[in-house]
């Protein structure tokens, strides 16, 4: 057996007068699949239909938005203070979950006041749902980029990357790297794990009836599982080795640990409370009977 596999996928699905790259494939396969995910919740709690078309506006524009911003602002100031322009050039790489994350949570604050006119956690209990899953295939783009991994490793299941891989996509013969974790996997089982529970707690245990407990445990799990991964993985710039040496976490774990405690508290919070319990009408309030 061999104690090691070599990853040899193009990042490019098609290439030909339109590219489609495997990321932005597994990025719209995760959207879609969360917009029907909200349509049934929506439509299971007697919600208007045209509720999901906003929502799905909301997050997609905060998503990517955030996303970029918290890599330019969390990862590489330094680089676009001198270079503006370089912001709104995303295609070139540089998304952060953690700015993705904040970004959804303001847009929601507006698509709650707005649009619904419920509570921040009545929107953020239920969004929390499908996300794991869209996060979970966003990690499996990375690993179709050979992007985000993590150190060397002995153990029989180390991917070697193509460290060369912009170069490999122009005709170039690959460069592999040594065995390292496959970090992409490791987060993306994670975030799968998060996502089964969220649905499990929404859909069998009605777990929305206690306000803040999904979106609770959806924090733990993501960002939870991010900060222990984050020990086996890769730093995504130069200037984090220094501070795993000096404060013993990176620039990930940092900004997880508000994330985890804000979990934590949520649970807490969700758990002393009684329940409230919803009816469910099981149709689109705008239906027709």
């Amino acid at each position: 057996m061999l104690n090691f596999i070599t990853w040899t996928a193009n990042p490019n699905l098609f290439d030909g007068f339109i590219t489609v790259r495997w990321y932005g494939l597994m990025f719209a396969i995760g959207f879609l699949v969360g917009y029907e995910i909200m349509s049934r919740i929506f439509k299971h709690e007697g919600a208007p239909e045209k509720w999901v078309g906003s929502l799905f506006f909301y997050v997609v524009i905060a998503t990517i938005v955030g996303a970029r911003l918290g890599h330019v602002f969390f990862y590489e100031w330094d680089h676009y203070k001198h270079n503006l322009i370089d912001i709104v050039k995303v295609w070139e790489g540089g998304l952060a979950s953690h700015g993705g994350t904040l970004g959804i949570i303001l847009a929601m604050i507006a698509y709650s006041r707005f649009v619904v006119k419920k509570p921040l956690l009545w929107t953020l209990d239920r969004l929390a749902v499908p996300i794991g899953l869209v996060a979970a295939l966003i990690r499996m783009g990375n690993l179709f980029n050979h992007e985000i991994y993590g150190g060397p490793t002995s153990l029989p299941w180390g991917f070697r990357f193509i460290d060369n891989v912009g170069a490999f996509m122009h005709g170039a013969e690959p460069i592999f790297t040594v065995p390292c974790h496959p970090t992409q996997l490791y987060e993306a089982t994670c975030y799968l794990v998060t996502f089964a529970v969220c649905m499990w707690l929404y859909w069998k245990r009605n777990a929305q009836e206690r306000e803040g407990l999904i979106l609770g445990v959806f924090m733990l799990g993501i960002f939870g599982s991010r900060f222990l991964v984050e020990y086996v993985k890769n730093v995504q710039v130069e200037w984090e080795i220094a501070m795993r040496s000096t404060w013993g976490v990176d620039q990930g774990q940092l900004l997880s640990i508000p994330f985890i405690l804000l979990g934590l508290w949520l649970v807490i919070r969700a758990m002393r409370r009684p329940r409230v319990p919803i009816n469910f009408p099981n149709k689109f309030a705008d239906d027709k009977k």
